[in-house]
């Protein structure tokens, strides 16, 4: 936070946004020069606490500048979203009236400019500003019949009507109908809701999960509107209408189990785990939890509550395996991949929500260079990471573009289907390994006489695979894959090595020629609950094809890093840039990364220093003083001092000099050095 000082100019815009403050609305014009040589101009920067939580009410602001967001901390000690504060808009003028503690906290988003007004402040201008106390009773009334007991949030505008059909699509009509949760608006990356009740940590969670990558707002709506969107359905095809594309025969079902998948859709849980001998278990919140309400389940009970819904392959396969994967849908279209397998106690399953809405490439925040590499005539196409890092997600959000886009004919090949395409612009056919072809190299040379222009390969697990999509991709098809490696640069390697020595420097020819561009992506815990995706991607041009060729994979990242121009961009680049916005922390960072080390040169210098004649070392880390990602309970001045595996311990350098530890003959410390630190050791007398 910086103190301003406002020129001429700047004082009448400011006064102008303050005539339209609820608080200050019923004042004339002449009064708010008086106000402004009350106040004082601050600037907060983005990720910085305008007001925290719990903190003592001493002063209010009012925003005339930037975005902020309101937070609450949750039981588990996590921040919850709960909207944006509208500008011009006063923060903390309640608190200060009743001396009570900060009830939530306002964060800035990005830069703000806000007027505070500390308590003596505001008592002055009760005493000097004519008609002020009328205007302050005048707001507060205001605020208290819009709160009217409920959660501080922003009044959505009934009068922009029912939302579209593709938004209110968003979430499941099970789950808006039981937490009277509506979503209202699409915009780029963020989605915003409408809430008739206040939002639970759970419902919250529960609507990130469902649209992974978005930011979520909240406003609040009333129970007409919430009614009268649900009566008209919109055209969302889950709610009312047959479907414009032919069914297949109704599937077999299983009237228990449906039951209580019904009940995990409507609960907002993203996993639902049965065991024998014990409850029905969900994922809510990130949080495995019991059925409170459900009975234990027998050794038999899981394949019981199963069997029916099972295809006679996947019956062998389990009598063979112990284990099945197969996908399972509701009469309702909600999906779910389904893992059944056998432990110590008998049979059990885990159930996994698959979003029955497709989010699109800039619903996800994802960046413009896929949308490029899904309009490439012809080519080979990578999404790669480790499992549940969103791959799925994003081929689909890549096949979404595509076929509305492009007059194309896609085909798909996975185990199992996940998300479900409709044909649009481009035509698209879907098939299942096992079900509809023996294995991903059957499907794919069947592939090469159905006259696809685009193929989605759901895996590449073998040489015989591998060999089959690079031919594809090499006879002008566009080929989308995923592998699991965290790298792009792993990628190339790891489809290389799937072959003898003797074929690999063909392979590499060949991968050369025809691989496009690579996206390796890992899923990273949001500060305030969600998800967001970090993202690398290499773009194969001139450069990195003769890298690829010759076998020197490992000059890779520094192609990517001169890159940028044309889309690329390393891991790391994206971590840190997630950091310094203040999404993730640098820990969560950290445990992403695959280059760790050159992540925390970023934000830490650290050097070594000899110590005393018992063999300790010192490790200091400072923390950068132009990096806004600071370490948590540091300031930009502290470092953190370890001893060979001992805890840090962090030392302030407000003064020049700090000693850490005398040997007898020298002390030994660290000074600053402007923004750097030296190692200093004095000669004791």
């Amino acid at each position: 936070m910086q103190t301003l000082a406002l020129d001429a100019q700047q004082q009448e815009r400011v006064a102008a946004l303050l005539s339209q403050c609820p608080l200050f609305r019923a004042l004339k014009p002449e009064h708010f020069p008086q106000i402004l040589k009350i106040a004082e101009t601050q600037r907060f920067d983005a990720g910085e606490a305008i007001v925290a939580q719990g903190d003592p009410s001493d002063s209010f602001y009012v925003l005339v500048d930037g975005a902020a967001v309101v937070q609450v901390k949750s039981p588990s000690g996590e921040s919850i979203d709960l909207g944006r504060v509208p500008m011009p808009w006063s923060i903390g003028e309640v608190g200060l009236l009743l001396g009570v503690p900060r009830t939530a906290s306002v964060v800035a988003v990005s830069e703000v400019t806000a007027l505070s007004f500390s308590g003596k402040g505001f008592l002055q201008m009760f005493q000097k500003v004519p008609e002020f106390g009328w205007a302050v009773s005048a707001g507060l009334a205001h605020r208290l019949q819009q709160v009217s007991g409920k959660m501080p949030l922003p009044e959505h505008d009934a009068g922009k009507g029912v939302p579209a059909t593709e938004v209110l699509g968003l979430l499941p009509f099970e789950f808006v109908q039981r937490q009277r949760v509506l979503p209202l608006e699409s915009k780029d990356n963020a989605l915003t809701i409408g809430v008739v009740d206040d939002p639970t940590t759970a419902t919250l969670a529960a609507v990130r999960d469902r649209v992974p990558g978005m930011e979520v707002r909240v406003v609040r709506i009333d129970s007409g509107f919430f009614n009268q969107a649900l009566s008209s359905r919109a055209g969302v095809k889950e709610w009312t209408g047959p479907a414009t594309s032919p069914k297949a025969p109704p599937a077999p079902q299983s009237p228990k189990l449906d039951v209580l998948l019904e009940r995990a859709v409507a609960e907002g849980a993203s996993d639902l785990h049965l065991a024998a001998g014990q409850r029905p278990h969900w994922r809510i919140d990130g949080d495995i939890q019991a059925m409170a309400d459900a009975t234990a389940l027998g050794p038999g009970d899981v394949l019981d509550l199963l069997t029916p819904v099972m295809e006679k392959r996947h019956r062998d396969q389990f009598a063979a395996d112990n284990d099945s994967d197969f996908a399972y849908a509701l009469s309702s279209g909600a999906r779910f991949r389904v893992n059944l397998f056998r432990d110590r106690n008998g049979v059990g399953a885990a159930f996994r929500q698959i979003p029955t809405k497709i989010v699109t490439l800039d619903q996800l925040g994802l960046p413009p260079i896929l949308k490029s590499l899904c309009e490439m005539p012809k080519g080979l196409v990578l999404v790669v990471g480790p499992t549940g890092c969103g791959k799925s997600t994003t081929l689909a959000a890549m096949i979404d573009h595509i076929k509305r886009s492009r007059r194309l004919h896609l085909v798909t090949l996975e185990d199992p289907i996940e998300f479900v395409h409709e044909s649009a612009q481009g035509l698209v056919n879907q098939r299942e390994v096992g079900g509809h072809t023996t294995s991903f190299a059957r499907g794919l040379r069947a592939a090469l006489r159905e006259d696809p222009d685009v193929v989605l390969l759901g895996e590449m697990r073998d040489p015989e695979t591998i060999a089959l999509a690079l031919e594809m991709a090499n006879t002008g098809h566009l080929v989308l894959a995923t592998l699991h490696t965290n790298s792009a640069m792993s990628a190339v390697d790891r489809i290389v090595d799937q072959f003898p020595a003797e074929r690999q420097a063909q392979v590499r020819n060949v991968l050369a020629d025809v691989l496009r561009g690579v996206v390796a992506q890992t899923l990273c815990k949001k500060i305030g609950g969600g998800r967001v995706a970090a993202i690398e991607v290499l773009v194969v041009n001139l450069a990195v094809a003769n890298m690829i060729r010759e076998a020197k994979t490992s000059q890779l990242p520094g192609i990517m890093q001169a890159g940028r121009a044309l889309g690329m961009s390393l891991l790391n680049d994206d971590l840190a840039r997630h950091v310094d916005a203040r999404k993730i922390e640098l820990e969560e960072a950290l445990s992403k990364a695959t280059d760790k080390d050159e992540l925390v040169k970023r934000y830490r210098s650290g050097l070594t220093i000899a110590a005393d004649p018992d063999g300790e070392r010192f490790r200091v880390m400072a923390v950068k003083a132009d990096s806004p990602a600071a370490t948590a309970g540091l300031t930009r001045g502290d470092v953190i001092v370890e001893i060979e595996q001992r805890p840090a311990k962090s030392y302030s350098l407000d003064e020049a000099r700090v000693f850490l530890r005398s040997d007898g003959r020298h002390n030994i410390g660290i000074e600053r050095a402007g923004r750097r630190l030296k190692v200093v050791m004095e000669l004791t007398r």
